[in-house]
């Protein structure tokens, strides 16, 4: 009888930021949106907003992502050690390490405040970002 192995799980990754009310949401929408059923995406903040930024949420809709119903979360020590991959932006030295997990760094301007042609150009650098992402953790079949 042949034995069907079972496929590797899905990587994990966590986008964190301070309030989880923007960067972090359009780098989730756009790795969930990109990569489809191929990754696990989280995000969260150290100190979550109790909404989404608007002009994040306008941004990721002329892409065609939608991310209005999206609700900040906050950070936990689990959310880390359930990630394969933990990308922070902005949040400095908050974020929990743990052995064996990859690290990056996103820096990357807060949209809070900023208007829409600020924030698209912080869109796009994320979206970029992501795809190089999808390319070395989930690259397509």
């Amino acid at each position: 009888m042949k034995r069907v192995h079972d496929p590797a799980p899905l990587p994990t990754v966590l986008f964190d930021c301070v309030h989880n009310a923007g960067r972090s949401q359009m780098a989730a929408g756009y790795l969930q949106h990109l990569a489809g059923d191929r990754v696990t995406v989280l995000s969260a903040g150290s100190e979550p907003k109790d909404q989404i930024n608007p002009v994040a949420i306008e941004a990721m809709a002329e892409e065609g992502i939608d991310i209005a119903n999206n609700v900040p979360q906050i950070l936990t020590v689990q959310s880390v050690v359930d990630s394969d991959v933990v990308i922070t932006m902005g949040c400095g030295d908050v974020c929990p390490i743990y052995p064996g997990k990859r690290y990056e760094d996103w820096a990357l301007d807060d949209p809070a405040g900023q208007g829409i042609d600020s924030v698209r150009s912080i869109r796009n650098e994320i979206r970029g970002r992501v795809e190089a992402l999808i390319a070395e953790i989930a690259p397509a079949a």
